[in-house]
């Protein structure tokens, strides 16, 4: 079985020896960097589609009233100081991590905008759908080497829906996440609190509370290799002053790390923690990350802005560094390996990737719970209403699920 749409060895896939007496042989991916050093892959830029929000109780709406503007402080030299601290934890909502969202709110935003996509609902049926935050861990997977990750998928009239499963090693970390983690997240938060405002031309408010349930979302199209792809993620915040208005192209991400000492600091953070801000911002075509870098005490020290298209260039010289390259053409084949493997359209059938450092990606088949993520077929006159191609709508109220 080959790939579609890789180069070389890319497109390669292993097979193991099977086991339990299985039916077939189970496909495996390899992971090698060298194997995906090719040229980079063709990548539509980004579009967005569309938008949608959740609010301080995680309700959806399909709107953009969650959108923070960027109002950085006065570039006058000074230290922002901002005490990241502050409000930690009595002004503080976390979302409830035991809600397993999966695809749900993407899929309602599908549901009401499937008319009104270029090509029409049938664009869909060779389209994969799913969110920005997993194809960034496809990214990156080349280069981990600490934390593995399980992808669900399943096809319906057509597409192919990607849905991350929270893997048990995951969870048992989420579940004993020390305090200065946790806190160490709320920094995070906070740090948007201090370069946010709700609109435009207005200074931000910092003495609120910090509710991680609110979320602005883009939807956005785009292509790798021969992939359509249909994803959202979650955007920080617009910058009036873009020299275009036009998203992605003016949203900004905003993180925040530790102050660098030393030139080995800095190689750390060049070969790590900013390939994950590459890919997670190259994906959306969001142009700028701004970074505020902390001290021990938690007070933001300075600003530095990392232009995306950028970021490689801290590497390029650096022979343990990333390669977009391989990220991208790891992530092309990737896809073309679960187009390959998800033969079968029915949603109630779950195919779930596995990758753990180390070793390949491996493929098992499931049905219905717990690892069914799409909504149930309504039996019933709603059969007829539904296009070719996208989800099925949830039940009405009373409404009987297969």
């Amino acid at each position: 079985m080959e790939s579609r749409g890789t180069k070389r060895e890319a497109g390669k896939i292993e097979v193991a020896e099977p086991r339990n007496k299985l039916p077939r042989p189970a496909p495996s991916l390899p992971i090698d960097p060298a194997l995906y050093s090719g040229p980079f892959p063709f990548y539509r830029r980004p579009s967005e589609l569309g938008c949608f929000s959740l609010d301080a109780q995680r309700q959806y709406h399909g709107d953009a009233r969650a959108l923070r503007y960027y109002s950085p402080p006065p570039t006058n030299g000074q230290s922002p100081n901002f005490d990241l601290r502050d409000g930690y934890p009595d002004r503080y909502q976390p979302r409830d991590e035991e809600v397993q969202e999966r695809l749900d709110h993407l899929l309602r935003w599908l549901l009401e905008h499937r008319g009104q996509l270029e090509g029409g609902p049938g664009w869909l049926a060779g389209a994969i759908v799913t969110w920005r935050g997993h194809l960034t861990k496809l990214l990156t997977t080349p280069y981990e080497r600490q934390e593995g990750w399980q992808l669900a998928a399943s096809r319906f009239r057509g597409t192919l829906y990607l849905s991350e499963v929270e893997t048990p090693a995951a969870r048992v970390q989420r579940l004993t996440r020390p305090p200065l983690l946790r806190e160490l997240m709320y920094m995070g938060y906070k740090f948007e609190q201090y370069m946010c405002a709700d609109k435009p031309g207005v200074s931000p408010d910092p003495s609120g509370e910090v509710n991680t349930n609110v979320a602005f979302c883009s939807v956005l199209r785009s292509r790798l290799g021969n992939h359509p792809l249909l994803f959202s993620g979650e955007v920080d915040c617009t910058d009036p002053q873009a020299p275009s208005t036009q998203p992605p192209t003016c949203y900004v991400e905003l993180k925040t790390s530790k102050e660098m000492h030393s030139p080995g600091q800095w190689k750390s953070f060049y070969r790590h923690k900013l390939l994950k801000w590459w890919a997670q911002s190259f994906l959306p075509g969001v142009p700028n990350v701004v970074a505020g870098f902390r001290n021990p005490e938690g007070f933001v020290c300075s600003l530095k802005t990392f232009p995306t298209m950028e970021m490689f260039e801290y590497v390029r010289n650096d022979r343990d560094g990333w390669n977009p390259s391989v990220c991208m053409n790891f992530c092309a084949a990737f896809l073309s390996f679960a187009q390959n493997t998800v033969v079968q359209d029915d949603p109630r059938l779950v195919y779930l990737f596995s990758w753990e450092p180390g070793g390949p990606v491996t493929v098992s088949e499931h049905r219905d719970a717990p690892h069914a993520f799409l909504p149930p077929w309504p039996p019933g006159p709603h059969q007829s209403a539904w296009p070719q191609s996208g989800p099925v709508p949830p039940p009405a109220d009373g409404e009987q699920r297969l």
